[in-house]
């Protein structure tokens, strides 16, 4: 859509096509659009997918991948991303360095899903990426909350206060989450009517999201577990097949559609940013850092679990290598406050998520075919 927009503009200069949309797309209140409505529809509806019982076979690595890895990965690519824009003489704050490393560490659970899915590896390895991938979602939202606080200067940056928070958000949105998942687990075995049994997954995800908002904790988080609970027990408990059917196939459609829509407003986006060759070579350059970190969060903590449980050779290569950016890092990036720090986070995540979905998405099962064919008993 942007390349359409900018190709309009260079052939019909009178046209003023880029005026409309820049106009049009200052007129979106992002920030209120994204963290407060689309991104709990999206967590919710990942989360919908994942199974419990394959998951917890592989349940220490994705605690720790998603916890440890995410905050690993921000240090990584926020210091790097820094250093980076420092050499290419553009002036980015460490702390928005590090707001960029956090809403470009988290990977895309229903991406991952989609291509393992068609990929010939080991259930409990399947498990473990899609679970990691939703909940190192959770993760990374909060600690993007909390450094885009520090920026903003709302909130002291210290690691007690930090650590604090974290708990506060985190584990207040797992309570959360559980309470309105088993609410709506319980009101859908009371009835067996599919089209109120849809209304009321809705009413779970609007309801517990505003709830969140007003206590102060993770609605993301809260909204990832909900969905877990809901997509495990009360698939299993407390629908019929037709209603599974229906409530399944719905939230795959609001999935696909959020997620359009948020590829075409960042694709939008992009056409208000002054382009500057420096942002394009930053964006570049984020690519290769974004994997070296993600290599570093991945490998580190398997090495360290190894003794507890192996998942294999394929595993590293797997989380690198299927470990997709989206919906959720666009979403992330599009909420950030007007300044300049936006213009280059923007610029830099649409470069890094198109290479994710376009070179990763298309190669990862030829990729992962090729390292089982190497390696046949891994």
């Amino acid at each position: 859509a942007s390349l359409l927009v900018v190709g309009i503009d260079q052939l019909l200069p009178g046209s003023q096509v880029g005026e409309q949309v820049v106009g049009f797309i200052a007129g979106i209140d992002f920030h209120t659009t994204l963290m407060d409505g689309m991104l709990s529809f999206l967590l919710f509806a990942g989360a919908l997918h994942v199974k419990w019982d394959d998951m917890r076979r592989g349940r220490w690595p994705i605690v720790v991948l998603s916890t440890v890895g995410v905050l690993l990965s921000t240090l990584i690519i926020g210091g790097g991303f820094h250093l980076i824009a420092g050499w290419l003489g553009l002036a980015v704050p460490l702390i928005w360095c590090l707001v960029f490393g956090a809403l470009i560490s988290p990977t895309d659970p229903v991406a991952v899903m989609g291509i393992l899915g068609r990929a010939e590896v080991s259930p409990t390895l399947k498990a473990t990426v899609a679970g990691e991938s939703l909940f190192n979602d959770g993760v990374g939202v909060v600690v993007f909350a909390i450094l885009l606080e520090a920026a903003l200067g709302t909130e002291p940056l210290s690691l007690g206060h930090g650590a604090a928070l974290f708990l506060q958000e985190a584990g207040g949105g797992v309570l959360l989450g559980l309470a309105a998942g088993w609410i709506g687990y319980r009101a859908m075995r009371s009835i067996d009517e599919y089209n109120v049994e849809v209304m009321i997954s809705l009413a779970v995800v609007m309801g517990g999201y505003a709830l969140a908002a007003q206590l102060h904790i993770s609605g993301p988080v809260a909204m990832a577990v909900a969905g877990l609970l809901i997509g495990n027990k009360g698939v299993a408990d407390a629908m019929s097949d037709i209603t599974r059917d229906y409530l399944l196939k719905f939230w795959a459609l609001i999935d696909d559609i959020l997620n359009a829509v948020l590829f075409l407003l960042i694709g939008l986006e992009v056409v208000t940013i002054a382009w500057d060759p420096r942002l394009i070579a930053l964006g570049v350059a984020a690519v290769p850092l974004v994997l070296l970190a993600r290599g570093i969060a991945v490998v580190a903590p398997l090495a360290v679990l190894r003794p507890i449980l192996s998942l294999g050779r394929l595993a590293p290569l797997t989380l690198i290598w299927g470990g997709l950016r989206g919906g959720i890092s666009v979403a992330l990036a599009l909420g950030l406050p007007d300044g300049p720090a936006r213009s280059i986070a923007l610029a830099a995540t649409y470069i890094v998520v198109l290479f994710s979905v376009i070179v990763q998405g298309g190669t990862v099962e030829r990729v992962l075919d090729r390292a089982k064919a190497r390696s046949p008993n891994s």
